[in-house]
């Protein structure tokens, strides 16, 4: 299982979950080339440990555990999965 980045973070881009994150799995950071071009913040799966500790610190709260992701933001799974494949 993973955690999500849903809509509520496109043109957001609060980085406050990325400063919690032990694992380094949410980009772009501030310091990564394309955080001012990227619409939003993303979660990789294949590393993100569902600590759930960004959920927390996100103050819009765009970020969900998998299984609790609102049904309308679903298209959003695909989103972070394809960020980190076109990377």
């Amino acid at each position: 299982m993973t955690h999500i980045i849903a809509e509520p973070c496109v043109a957001t881009k609060d980085t406050a979950c990325v400063d919690v994150c032990p694992v380094d799995c949410i980009h772009p950071t501030k310091d990564d080339e394309d955080f001012e071009t990227a619409e939003m913040l993303y979660i990789e799966p294949d590393t993100c440990i569902d600590c759930g500790l960004c959920v927390d610190e996100c103050p819009v709260k765009a970020i969900f555990p998998e299984e609790d992701l609102p049904s309308e933001w679903e298209k959003y799974t695909q989103i972070n999965i394809d960020y980190y494949e076109n990377q």
